[in-house]
């Protein structure tokens, strides 16, 4: 089968697209024929040797599958070859064909086009286990979401939305936060023009906002924090700026604020319970029609080496997707 391979750890330019062997389903696992594939921002980490964890050599990056199962494994009993599944795996998913653990599929949504799908489960299960069971945001209260028109940025915007919220959009150019107007913020900030703690202050009346959604970190992260509204919390969910801040630990005292790490893929192991029914909400919400993938750009198997490149120097809006049929 074909695959992009990365052999060593750099950038998106050293990866290859090659043959490489089919693999067989294990114990409670499936075999897919991936139709779709979403690029996340810690692909281009994972790559880099810069992510949490580091696999071994070779491997496909690739996390947010969807696809068609070929083979079960022994003890799978909810799933039969032909379901059409979405799919969490920590990588492997830039292939032809991937395995995935049982307990971490879901049958498709009936009316989801696959790229939809496959856009889906870890921006909309990051954002929601973010806000809702590490932010417990109620309605009525504030939310700053910095990169707010990236992949997972979107996505906490819709969902805020949903909950009661407002939402503060904070991105880096003008079309970025007409398209985060175009999803509901009620208000919008150019952080490449404009200080966010002024800004927000400014907004507030000095309240500052309850609770910050950051996948951005560096800088920004300070620069946030010391807007912040007492009793408010900052959602770490990643740093896209490239760069983890060193925040002054005093501001969280001042404020009575908390800081607050969010890791769904671990969340989502320990605590499978919470996360379905979290899950489930989601799919509800979209059924109605409630929440929108935004697809920025769809690219082949062999152009996805360009599409992580795209997601390092921030050209994307939205999601961004390998297509296996292209």
């Amino acid at each position: 089968m074909k695959a992009i391979v990365c052999n060593k750890f750099g950038t998106p330019e050293s990866l290859s697209y090659q043959d490489i062997k089919t693999p067989s389903p294990k114990e409670n696992e499936v075999l897919i024929t991936v139709k779709a594939c979403s690029v996340n921002f810690p692909d281009t980490l994972i790559i880099q040797g810069k992510y949490q964890f580091r696999p071994e050599f070779p491997f496909s990056p690739g996390s947010d599958v969807v696809g068609i199962i070929e083979e079960v494994g022994e003890n799978v009993k909810h799933f039969k070859v032909g379901d059409e599944i979405v799919g969490f795996i920590p990588y492997g998913g830039f292939a032809e064909k991937a395995v995935v653990k049982a307990k971490d599929c879901f049958p498709k949504p009936r009316g989801m086009s696959m790229v939809n799908a496959s856009a889906f489960l870890l921006a909309y299960g990051t954002s929601y286990h973010a806000l809702k069971d590490r932010a417990n945001l109620q309605k009525g209260e504030t939310v700053l979401i910095l990169g707010a028109s990236g992949g997972v940025g979107l996505t906490a915007l819709e969902l805020a939305k949903l909950m009661g919220a407002k939402v503060i959009a904070a991105a880096s150019s003008k079309e970025k936060l007409d398209l985060c107007k175009e999803f509901g913020a009620d208000e919008v900030i150019n952080y490449t023009q404009e200080s966010v703690k002024d800004r927000v202050k400014e907004l507030t009346n000095g309240k500052g906002v309850d609770v910050i959604y950051d996948p951005v970190g560096g800088h920004f992260s300070e620069l946030a924090l010391r807007a912040i509204a007492w009793k408010g919390r900052h959602l770490v969910i990643g740093f896209a700026n490239g760069e983890i801040p060193k925040i002054p630990i005093n501001l969280a005292l001042l404020k009575g604020a908390s800081i607050v790490g969010v890791f769904w893929g671990v969340f989502a192991q320990k605590e499978p319970k919470i996360s379905l029914e979290n899950i489930k909400q989601l799919l509800t919400w979209f059924s109605k029609g409630d929440l929108k993938p935004h697809i920025d750009k769809t690219y082949s198997l062999k152009e996805a080496p360009k599409a992580l490149e795209d997601m390092m120097q921030r050209k994307v809006k939205g999601k961004i997707v390998i297509d296996m049929d292209l």
